[in-house]
């Protein structure tokens, strides 16, 4: 099983997944130029795709679907709220109904050799959704786009061997930020974004032995840095309350608009 960003950042994110038979896209908020590009690097074209699964209708998660569907047709996984706001959205340009396929929160549903499992986030859209996927007994989380997390989403992310998750900001780069007073309350409001220190804190509950790969992702371009969002990170790991520390799990921090290095989980 295969994870890879190949763009994650507030300007746009497109992660791969996938097993040898079964290749998934989670977003195609990038262009569907880059997103091939992506692809190409993996071995792979869009012909290769079994799917796309949408987590929201925001530009910088489906920017590029409306070009991937109509020229591969691929299957297009989301929830009812998000698939009638994509319908409503006249800058992806027509995309046949008959890609659509629904998915319901804490409902498994099938790709040829993966198990697919959306859980429920809080972000300001219509019916936003993580995924959390299988293959066998190798599972991987993404999760970005959360505003809060609490005992359900930690319950959703235990036992993964590898997680995307969010470290969209520096809550102190933000507050003295450009962005007008509303906007900033929003990104700190619990259906915004995860800071640096609250993803540490969310990874200190889940962490375990068997934890492969974390990768932090959705990086605000104008209030986060990668090194200070791997730095704090690794600091709520280490000092938090929780027998690990850092260096005991191998973690990056997946690039705004190149693609990272692949996670192959065994």
């Amino acid at each position: 099983m295969r994870l890879c960003s190949i763009a994650s950042g507030s300007s746009g994110n497109c992660i791969y997944v996938g097993s040898e038979a079964t290749h998934l896209l989670v977003d195609v908020g990038i262009s569907g130029k880059k997103a091939e590009a992506g692809l190409n690097s993996l071995g792979l074209t869009g012909r290769d795709l079994d799917g796309i699964l949408v987590t929201h209708e925001h530009m910088d998660h489906v920017a590029g679907l409306g070009v991937m569907a109509r020229k591969y047709e691929v299957p297009i996984y989301a929830t009812t709220g998000t698939l009638e706001e994509i319908q409503k959205m006249g800058n992806l340009g027509k995309i046949d109904p008959a890609l659509f396929r629904e998915v319901k929160e804490d409902v498994k549903l099938t790709i040829k050799d993966l198990t697919v499992n959306p859980m429920k986030i809080s972000h300001d859209a219509a019916q936003p959704v993580g995924y959390r996927i299988a293959y066998g007994d190798k599972k991987v989380g993404i999760c970005t786009d959360l505003g809060v997390y609490n005992d359900y989403i930690v319950e959703c992310l235990k036992g993964m061997d590898a997680l995307l998750l969010e470290a969209n900001h520096d809550v102190k780069m933000l507050q003295v930020g450009p962005y007008p007073y509303y906007l900033k309350q929003r990104i700190l409001g619990d259906r915004g974004h995860l800071s640096n220190e609250n993803s540490g804190k969310l990874l200190c509950r889940i962490l375990h032995d068997k934890l492969q790969a974390i990768v932090l992702g959705h990086l605000s371009k104008e209030n986060n840095l990668p090194e200070l969002a791997y730095e704090a990170v690794r600091m709520e790991i280490t000092m938090g309350e929780n027998p690990y520390r850092a260096e005991d799990f191998r973690m990056m921090v997946a690039d705004r608009s190149n693609v990272s290095p692949v996670i192959n989980i065994a």
